[in-house]
């Protein structure tokens, strides 16, 4: 799927538009409702640079690519899809909006269809993972209002 997707270069350009394009959507940037998702749109963009990186190696990869990607934190510590997500607290529904707007990103980059649905299979494969702090956020609440 590498090669089919254009290699690094198309690949970095599709994460490079679809980055910006989530710090912009309303519903998972920078005026989401998720305080810690609309805080990192906000204060923490001096990361963006190095995620869209990481964005770009963890794609090719999956798609079967040279490059190895290893998950850090910071860049010191190897880190899993579920704890760099869980204080996010991500819920299924800004899931879907992301793997929305991943959707508009591969249309604007014409990406064919087969690909599109490949990238957005792979991409939804994650979506336990990701959602991992919210499910357990939404967990603890739940049994906070039973005892209550």
């Amino acid at each position: 799927m590498y090669e089919r997707l254009g290699g690094v270069f198309a690949i970095a350009g599709v994460v490079d538009h679809f980055s910006d394009a989530v710090v912009q959507n309303p519903i998972v940037g920078k005026t989401s409702k998720n305080q810690a998702l609309r805080q990192w749109h906000t204060k923490n963009l001096e990361r963006l640079p190095g995620l869209k990186f990481m964005r770009t190696l963890w794609v090719c990869a999956a798609a079967g690519g040279p490059f190895p990607y290893t998950p850090t934190r910071a860049g010191k510590t190897k880190l899993g899809l579920e704890e760099a997500h869980r204080e996010l607290r991500i819920s299924p529904d800004e899931f879907d909006e992301v793997a929305a707007e991943l959707g508009r990103t591969l249309d604007f980059a014409k990406v064919p269809a087969r690909e599109k649905n490949e990238v957005l299979a792979a991409f939804a494969a994650h979506k336990n993972e990701v959602t991992t702090g919210y499910m357990a956020t939404a967990g603890e609440k739940a049994i906070a209002a039973r005892v209550a």
